[in-house]
């Protein structure tokens, strides 16, 4: 039967795919709304799709229920995977005996001790990662928390100043802490008077 006036037909909807809308993966057309992991409906694009034969997946429903299965096949480093992937209809039961190891570690891993020991932020208290760590006044702090007490500007290496643990622009450093007189851009002392 000839495909009249239209695309090609979607693989998931079967209905008219048109050119705006298509996305193709393993010689099939999609639209944009449809093209979702069979397993567990999360929008898909060229970056996380698997396809097997005329289904497609997400990288992770894929491995769970193409990829290899048993102990030292986990999701991650040096893990077992215990997702059996139910919750999602993939029904990967092979009938594996299950571990007699206990379900906690009895020694906390090196990287549960790094964790332990991260940096915290002077100004929120929060803990501060690798990531998104900033060093000022010798202590580590997160790149939002690193701004000026007092007039809230963003810091960096050339215009930080501290003093008593916290951080400060040079100008809000001069003003409330420099040197205080005639000529130093602070009040003058005619100036004090007539504030009184």
């Amino acid at each position: 039967m000839p495909n009249w006036g239209g695309g090609a037909k979607c693989g998931a909807c079967e209905k008219t795919v048109y050119h705006a809308e298509e996305i193709q993966c393993n010689g099939r057309s999609f639209h944009k709304t449809c093209f979702l992991c069979m397993a567990c409906r999360k929008a898909l694009d060229s970056t996380t799709v698997a396809a097997h034969e005329s289904e497609i997946y997400c990288k992770t429903c894929y491995g769970r229920k193409y990829g290899p299965k048993g102990i030292g096949f986990g999701q991650g480093a040096g893990c077992l995977s215990t997702d059996t992937g139910d919750h999602l209809g993939l029904n990967l039961h092979q009938g594996s005996p299950k571990s007699a190891r206990p379900s906690t570690p009895t020694n906390p891993s090196k990287f549960a001790k790094m964790m332990v020991d991260v940096d915290k932020c002077p100004r929120c208290g929060k803990s501060v990662y690798a990531a998104e760590k900033i060093m000022g006044g010798g202590k580590p702090w997160h790149k939002t928390c690193f701004r000026c007490a007092i007039c809230g500007k963003s810091l960096e290496s050339t215009n930080v100043t501290d003093k008593d643990g916290e951080l400060y622009c040079k100008v809000c450093y001069a003003k409330n802490f420099g040197p205080k007189g005639i000529g130093f851009g602070g009040l003058t002392q005619v100036e004090k008077k007539e504030c009184e």
